[in-house]
Order: structure tokens, then sequence, then C-alpha cells
């Protein structure tokens, strides 16, 4: 994953090079289209698949991230970050992989995608009568049997992201109403 991320943290400098030399003649407003479309949408992209990584791992695409924001907005690099993302909206990286993650465990758990994923989790229900998503018998043995695959499998993370989400966004049947109120959850625990 660290040649992977290498090669869009790159690639999305690139760009970031070639729209900061424009910087001076267009709108705020394109400039966040052009960034948006151009760079945030290489670091969503996948996104779900270096869930489990290590912070370190992750941290090129912060710093991306943080490029982005600071060429949006006009500031320099000694600038501090986190008002930033604040008056853009943007999660932060780690916090968009928990976005997306969560966002299809919803889909698994209203059957809305193949089966090829709702497979890799059952539900059970608690003392309290709560659903939650556990990891069925036969996915529990991840390839190569190593701890480090093993807690980057969708079929444990997933279910520990669900599981972790309080039980009234979990509860949310509307795909939209779901969507917003756990990016106000996530904004809330990253910001505040």
């Amino acid at each position: 994953m660290k040649q992977h991320i290498s090669k869009v943290t790159s690639t999305c400098y690139y760009h970031q090079r070639r729209l900061h030399q424009i910087h001076n003649y267009i709108s705020c407003e394109t400039m966040t289209q052009l960034v948006m479309s151009l760079v945030i949408y290489r670091i969503d992209y996948c996104n779900s698949v270096p869930v489990g990584l290590a912070a370190s791992t992750l941290a090129p695409l912060q710093w991306v991230q943080n490029a982005a924001a600071q060429l949006i907005l006009g500031l320099s690099r000694q600038s501090h970050i986190t008002p930033a993302l604040e008056q853009l909206h943007w999660l932060p990286t780690k916090f968009r992989i928990i976005f997306t993650v969560a966002t299809t465990m919803h889909n698994v758990f209203h059957q809305r995608f193949p089966s090829y994923l709702t497979d890799l989790v059952t539900f059970s229900v608690s003392g309290s009568q709560r659903r939650q998503l556990v990891i069925s018998g036969q996915v529990r043995r991840c390839p190569l049997n190593n701890n480090l695959v093993q807690s980057t499998c969708f079929s444990v993370c997933g279910p520990d992201i669900w599981n972790s989400l309080p039980v009234n966004i979990r509860l949310t049947g509307s795909h939209a109403a779901f969507r917003r109120a756990l990016k106000t959850q996530l904004f809330n625990t990253a910001f505040i």
C-alpha cells in the first residue's frame, strides 16, 4: 500500500502545482471545484482499501488533503490546517476512510449489495434486541493467516466500525439520512 499511496500523492501534488499557477486568475469556487475533481477525488477513490493501516502509512494522504485546503483558501504552509478543514467541511483522511466503510456497511446491513459482500458478515441480536454485525465463521480466516492482514480485512474492520457507531445512526433507514448523520458524527469526533 505504501507504493500505491506514494503514486497517488505524487499525482495529486502534480495537479496542485499546476493549479497553483492559475490560482490568481480564477475564483475560489472554481478552484474548489478543480481541486475536488483533480485531487480530492484521487484521495477518495477506493479509500476503503487502506482501512486498518497505520497512521504513518496514511499520513501522506492527509498531507495532500492539507495542501489542497491551503491551495483553495490561499493559506501559507505554516498556517494551522484544522480551521481550514473545518471551513471547507472536509473530514480528515482517517475519518473519510471510516465514512466510506460505514456507508458500505449500511448498504450491507440493508442488503443493498451483492451477496459476495453481504455474505462476509452476519447479524446477531443482543439482549436489548439491537441488531449488530458480527464476523461470520468462514470469513474470520483471512488469507495468509496473518494478524496484520486479518486486521485490515473488510470482513473484520467493517463490523468493528459499524458496531462502534451510535445506535441511532446505525438504525437510520434512509441512506441519505444515514450519510448526513454519519458525517456530522465523524465531523464532531474529528474537530470537537
